[in-house]
């Protein structure tokens, strides 16, 4: 592949002074204001983070799973939603029952590393993952324990992979995670330990207690010594993207808006999209104006932890800290970065509810940033969407917590 430089980063702020239409009949709100930096190392060589090979033994793996489908792609225009020539939403709301996308990631990792525990154990030198879920190795299994921090999609796929693949589970949730979220991993067999802070003193809190205890880790985060799980699981993640492509007809799509809490999703992204179409399309990193760690690394050129509460109604999205392979991959990959205030996701999901999708506050980040862009002329401008674009945006969960989705659709807020 041919890697192009692009123009030095620019960046548009706090643009309430003039958010305007850019079509007819179209208003953004005024107290929408987002964040917008175009990364100035994009197309720059890197290292490889997601060799072909790692990710064809995950879709081997995963597709081979009872259960397993391709969850669709959608065709939009939607009322009320200015569009370029193409919009498609990947719909994960009905991955394997558990509303989103992250057991291809999470249960993944936990099937490597059983086989791995039992072979290094010398029970069995390949054990395959009909073998772990028949029970055929319960007895060696159920005294593993699996461990993860989440802000509730992760932790659930985790346990949904240790009861299925005969494990124990210990799932850590922050102070602002939701009770029905916490009760839908429980429901899957998890121990749930509930600690102060953020997701990422969940994370610092997980890691400890597993290091004491002789756990181990599958976390979708990673940092320096900690690369591998989290290398499986975004092998995973690289699915719904290599289906999309599958799914598409037509042209390549010319953007692709995902959203980030760590970036181990929309690193998959870019890197299955790159390889399934050759070129690069735009790849635009959405995450929430109050927890926007990837665009703060962009703009200082390296990881770059935010602090405060991280207090977000996009809650799976709420990280202060970037996974390290995921930085590796978006520090080039990505085209931009944006940020973007609640009430645009919270009015976004009302409107695909509105029109039979089910889509949470977390999953409609990246449709609700392009709702943005192209209601602002020079957003629409600087990311070069036009009449002619064609974009694949992604719906990442469905209605994770059913109380807390029906809350959000009465809430009032300005929409358009």
């Amino acid at each position: 592949m041919t890697w192009r430089a692009r123009k030095p980063g620019h960046e548009f702020s706090d643009l309430n002074d003039r958010l305007r239409a850019s079509g007819p009949g179209v208003t953004v709100p005024r107290m929408l204001a987002f964040t917008l930096f175009m990364n100035p190392r994009h197309g720059t060589p890197g290292i490889v983070t997601l060799p072909a090979a790692g990710f064809r033994r995950a879709k081997a793996e995963i597709a081979s799973w009872d259960g397993y489908a391709p969850t669709p792609l959608l065709d939009l225009p939607l009322p009320n939603l200015p569009l370029p020539g193409t919009i498609r939403l990947k719909d994960e709301s009905g991955r394997f029952g558990l509303c989103s996308f992250k057991a291809l990631g999470g249960a993944y990792a936990v099937v490597n590393l059983l086989a791995g525990e039992l072979s290094r154990q010398s029970i069995a030198r390949s054990a395959t993952s009909a073998d772990l879920a028949s029970g055929r190795y319960a007895e060696a299994t159920n005294r593993i324990t699996i461990t993860s921090a989440t802000d509730g999609n992760h932790g659930r796929a985790v346990a949904w992979a240790a009861g299925r693949f005969h494990c124990r589970c210990v799932i850590y949730v922050h102070a602002t995670v939701s009770a029905g979220r916490e009760a839908a991993i429980a429901s899957r067999g998890a121990e749930v330990r509930r600690v102060p802070g953020t997701y990422d003193d969940a994370v610092r809190a997980c890691a400890r207690d597993a290091s004491a205890h002789g756990w181990f880790v599958v976390s979708d985060t990673s940092w320096p010594g900690y690369t591998e799980v989290p290398r499986d699981i975004m092998q995973g993640y690289r699915l719904m993207a290599d289906e999309a492509a599958d799914q598409w007809s037509g042209a390549p799509p010319t953007h692709v808006f995902i959203q980030a809490g760590v970036g181990g999703a929309a690193a998959a992204v870019a890197a299955q999209t790159r390889a399934r179409w050759g070129v690069d399309p735009k790849l635009v990193v959405v995450e929430p104006d109050r927890a926007a760690c990837l665009l703060a690394s962009a703009r200082s050129g390296e990881m770059t932890t935010v602090g405060g509460d991280l207090e977000t109604v996009m809650a799976g999205l709420a990280c202060g800290e970037p996974s390290l392979l995921a930085w590796q991959e978006l520090d080039r990959a990505a085209a931009a970065f944006m940020a973007i205030p609640d009430d645009a996701a919270i009015a976004t999901m009302q409107l695909l509810a509105a029109s039979g999708i089910v889509a949470g506050e977390s999953g409609v980040a990246g449709l609700a940033a392009l709702r943005i862009a192209l209601a602002d002329a020079k957003a629409s401008a600087a990311l070069g969407l036009g009449p002619a674009s064609r974009v694949l945006a992604f719906n990442t969960e469905g209605a994770t917590d059913a109380a807390r989705y029906a809350a959000l659709l009465r809430t009032s807020v300005a929409s358009w």
